[in-house]
């Protein structure tokens, strides 16, 4: 059985989504960020970056929410979230899944913590965040306009992992000026994979019953 370290509306909750939609057994095991719980020295032994999520798979131990994703799909190639690998499908998922992870959340984690490359200078931390939400945008932008030109999802009318991922990132990224939901093929897509039972009862799971993103 896997065991998922998660905090509520971290990283986990695309990997947390995914094994909802698999259909799969598994443990919720709570890393409480409130309490700097990720870099106790309990959690260092599973996990040594100290950050969430992680997933337990039997002996193996993971990191990295993109890496866990691409662990579960193959894993679980009947469940059909992600293309048969060697295809020029998969090769598309590899490219959107790595576009979310290094360009729109690198930029997200950004705009949320701008201290972490500012410091304490708070004229720099203002910066450092427009900058990083005028990146965002952009990267928003190329998606808005990928899935106006080949959606409704990422792979057409293929649901696939990429999409989840989509949805974690659209709801850390509600508080910005122009939100994902601003773009309309992007709010069509949220709003269909937000409608499956898995995507409600993964956040639900997670304590988070408000509007998703």
């Amino acid at each position: 059985m896997y065991q998922l370290h998660y905090y509520p509306a971290n990283a986990n909750a695309a990997p947390h989504m995914l094994l909802e939609e698999i259909g799969v057994p598994y443990d919720l095991v709570l890393v409480d960020r409130a309490k700097n719980a990720q870099k106790s020295r309990e959690y260092l032994k599973i996990n040594p970056n100290g950050r969430i999520p992680t997933l337990v798979d039997g002996q193996l131990i993971m990191s990295e929410a993109a890496a866990i994703v691409l662990h579960l799909v193959d894993q679980h190639a009947d469940a059909g979230l992600a293309p048969q690998v060697g295809t020029p499908e998969r090769a598309k998922f590899y490219q959107w899944l790595t576009f979310l992870t290094n360009s729109l959340q690198e930029e997200l984690m950004i705009w949320q913590y701008p201290d972490r490359l500012a410091g304490k200078d708070a004229s720099a931390a203002g910066v450092v965040k427009r900058g990083a939400e005028v990146r965002a945008s952009r990267f928003l932008d190329i998606i808005e306009d990928h899935l106006k030109a080949n959606g409704p999802l990422f792979l057409g009318k293929r649901l696939s992992a990429v999409d989840f991922y989509l949805v974690m990132l659209s709801r850390w990224a509600r508080p910005m000026a122009q939100p994902p939901r601003s773009r309309p093929s992007i709010s069509k897509l949220l709003d269909g994979v937000t409608s499956l039972h898995s995507v409600r009862r993964a956040y639900e799971q997670e304590g988070i019953t408000d509007e998703i993103c």
